[in-house]
């Protein structure tokens, strides 16, 4: 698309997605700005892919019959990318409230020792961070049972929420070999991924073992290997936005 024809498209992207903004949801005592970024994150990006999509569809039209479909398009993955970075939003203050905890999206949060169970999000996802020392025994794969008593507590989020796809994965300290390791993390993530099935929720569940690919901390210090030993339980509101947790 030419530029005098992208310029005006982007400005009305921007003007829905703001609009999106000024008419989120509100709650009883309103939505704070940081819980509804994400939101917005979501509408943006709908919007300009929309844009693109309804502007480059359709056959060889007119440019202002391709601005008009554009905006079509604009509008309505604004609001498809609004709707997801909302309910993302929602979903993560869901499942902390039935951990006990908060939303957490602090980048240090997870080298933080003393948090033992983190919940954040994106705009594409929900993470659930499971610290090792709380969930199984030295080499074992068998989730404890305060562990199996905090899986099972997710059960009333993803029963509302039932097209989420739920992805456990398994991270490991550095000791020992990269494939002992890869067993050990896959084994504890398909233990947790199974714990969530019998629950009886009805979300697709699967799971991945990513050795020590994916460190938090150096693995230099007893510490710091703690850190890295973690289940981490991702929510996805669909194939698109299922990433690699062993790389990203």
């Amino acid at each position: 698309m030419k530029k005098r024809f992208l310029k005006p498209l982007l400005a009305s992207s921007v003007a829905l997605v703001m609009m999106a903004g000024c008419t989120a949801p509100m709650g009883a005592t309103g939505t704070p700005q940081s819980e509804t970024s994400k939101a917005q994150q979501g509408a943006m990006i709908g919007a300009l892919l929309g844009a693109v999509v309804g502007a480059t569809t359709g056959g060889n039209t007119n440019s202002t019959t391709k601005r008009q479909r554009a905006l079509i398009g604009a509008a309505a993955g604004a609001a498809a990318g609004y709707g997801i970075g909302y309910s993302l939003d929602q979903q993560a203050k869901e499942v902390a409230q039935v951990l006990n905890t908060n939303v957490n999206n602090n980048p240090s949060a997870e080298k933080d020792a003393s948090q033992n169970l983190i919940v954040s999000n994106t705009d594409k996802y929900v993470k659930i961070m499971f610290r090792d020392s709380m969930m199984f025994a030295t080499n074992s794969s068998v989730p404890t049972s305060s562990a199996q008593s905090k899986i099972n507590e997710l059960y009333p989020v993803l029963q509302k929420y039932q097209t989420t796809l739920v992805q456990s994965v398994g991270h490991t300290d550095n000791r020992g070999s990269f494939e002992y390791n890869l067993n050990l993390s896959n084994a504890r993530a398909t233990s947790v991924a199974n714990s969530i099935k019998t629950s009886g929720v009805p979300n697709q569940v699967f799971a991945k073992g990513c050795s020590f690919s994916k460190p938090i901390a150096s693995n230099s210090t007893e510490s710091d290997m703690a850190l890295n030993r973690r289940v981490e339980v991702y929510l996805y509101p669909n194939e698109a936005s299922v990433i690699d947790p062993c790389k990203y």
